[in-house]
């Protein structure tokens, strides 16, 4: 091992799903109790630690110190904590952080948390202002016009409730379908595809299989999404015990499952021709995290993919680079996204199956990739995975992602 190598030693994450009456600490809990039991630490081996959440603010009113709130019922108190809020993209950006302090020789062993309560039946107008803020509010009326540009309808809201990225994502839809003759029947695909990995996740909100037919007879959302292919509001919390070598060595008997953080890296969304698509924020953070871990495209086993919509799995999977652009519907005839396929990509079942608790998104994604890489995902496993790829995008900015993270990860060494 080399001194700069950081690893991911243990990993925790709460069932996924809607739990009125359960907090955010009890969630928190539940989830770092599990990553140090996993990674065979002690509350008192953590020497710093990273809180990820963006919803407590404005549906609970814990506008500062979640972090120390949340940990310091644990005994995690003294040490740094770090919140951290990016949009959806949080959790991830927070695993960048650190690894970055770590890096830095500040530690040897860190625990980041995401951490998110979404469901509070009596505050719905409180929830639609939350998700609203994952745009630019000042710059509202030219977002609702780049969505009516498209071909989409952001003034209808009659056919259920939804978030505005429900109609960006539509929109963005519609274009690729006129670009590249992508259909409806396409997206339900993938939806299918997802719905039908999720039933082996105990952990999804979501795990009864459906067909395309079933997906695409689900209530209408927005053209061309019906619910089947929406991210569902969630609750949950993710959490992962992170080491440099030396730190891996403080926990015994964990050397052999500790997971290789090859890349991790973070990029904003820039003005670019949207005809351009080698410019999106996905496309050049994945070249970037790439080039930094030292691999290709190719080289991915195994992806989770940000698809708060079934279209933004379709996106991730062509800026991942596993199919061309405009290639996804063929690929995915092939099987090449599903399980036993070429690359499975979201064999957790996804945002749509899974759940999307926001802040705990990133670090949900990471602990699937784990249990993939140490062979541990039982009936939904991707035999041999070695490499794997998350990709999570946050907020929304000029029709694209406003903070996107793809990090690389690799297989634990028996060597």
């Amino acid at each position: 091992m080399r001194g700069d190598e950081i690893f991911i030693a243990g990993v925790g994450m709460t069932a996924l799903g809607k739990h009125p009456d359960v907090s955010v600490k009890q969630m928190t809990a539940a989830a770092v109790g599990d990553a140090l039991a996993d990674a065979g630490a002690e509350v008192g081996d953590l020497e710093a630690a990273w809180f990820s959440n963006t919803r407590q603010p404005i549906l609970e009113g814990q506008n500062t110190i979640r972090g120390q709130a949340a940990l310091r019922p644990l005994g995690v108190a003294g040490i740094p904590i770090v919140n951290v809020e990016n949009a959806c993209a949080s959790g991830s950006s927070a695993l960048i952080q650190a690894s970055a302090y770590l890096r830095a020789g500040d530690g040897e062993v860190a625990l980041v948390v995401g951490a998110e309560k979404m469901v509070f039946p009596d505050r719905p107008d409180r929830i639609s202002a939350a998700f609203l803020g994952g745009t630019d509010i000042y710059d509202l009326e030219n977002t609702k016009a780049f969505v009516r540009a498209l071909g989409g309808d952001v003034d209808n809201r009659g056919t259920g409730e939804r978030s505005i990225f429900m109609d960006l994502y539509a929109a963005l839809a519609h274009a690729h379908m006129r670009r590249f003759g992508t259909t409806q029947r396409d997206l339900a695909q993938l939806a299918s595809k997802n719905h039908i990995a999720s039933q082996f996740n105990p952990k999804a909100q979501y795990r009864t299989p459906m067909s395309v037919e079933a997906v695409l007879a689900d209530k209408p959302i927005a053209f061309p999404f019906t619910r089947a292919m929406c991210a569902p509001v969630s609750d949950g919390a993710a959490a992962v015990v992170l080491c440099t070598a030396r730190g891996l060595e403080r926990l015994s008997g964990r050397k052999s499952r500790a997971v290789r953080l090859r890349a991790s890296v973070l990029r904003s969304g820039a003005d670019h021709d949207p005809e351009d698509l080698d410019q999106r924020a996905g496309r050049l953070t994945a070249l970037q995290a790439y080039g930094k871990a030292g691999i290709e495209a190719r080289d991915v086993d195994v992806a989770e993919v940000h698809d708060a919509s079934s279209f933004g799995e379709l996106l991730q999977i062509e800026n991942l680079g596993l199919a061309p652009f405009g290639g996804v519907p063929a690929r995915l005839a092939e099987g090449a996204f599903a399980l036993g396929g070429a690359t499975p990509v979201n064999p957790s079942g996804g945002l749509v199956c899974k759940g999307h608790p926001v802040g705990a998104t990133g670090v949900a994604q990471l602990y699937e990739l784990c249990l993939q890489l140490r062979g541990e995902a039982d009936g939904r496993q991707v035999e041999g995975a070695r490499i794997a790829v998350a990709e999570n995008g946050g907020g929304f900015l000029r029709g694209e992602e406003a903070a996107c993270v793809i990090t690389v990860l690799e297989a634990p060494s028996h060597g």
